[in-house]
């Protein structure tokens, strides 16, 4: 499941690359209103690319525990964390308890 995250985050990196290049000031052919629209789409696809190298960060972390054979177990109190919430986030490091 974190594999097919993972690729699937790379994935929609690369399609989204052009959004996040940098806006250019041509004002012959991209007037002020258009000009700031392309500018706030520019910085919604550079904060959606940190939220995905986030998630790519918690990943790899998850990926590394499962290695080191410490997959499950809560940071703070040790406990084994529990499927049902490792079904909703593989990448969960706290149980529920603790992380309330």
């Amino acid at each position: 499941m974190l594999e097919a995250e993972c690729a699937a985050l790379q994935r929609s990196s690369s399609e989204t690359a052009e959004g996040r290049k940098p806006v250019e000031l041509d004002q012959t052919s991209i007037g002020r209103l258009s000009r700031q629209d392309a500018l706030q789409g520019q910085a919604m696809a550079s904060a959606l690319e940190a939220r995905r190298h986030g998630r790519l960060r918690a990943i790899a972390a998850a990926c590394a525990r499962i290695e080191e054979e410490e997959y499950g177990w809560c940071e703070d109190c040790g406990e084994f964390i529990g499927f049902p919430r490792l079904d909703v986030d593989p990448c969960a490091v706290r149980c529920v308890s603790c992380a309330t």
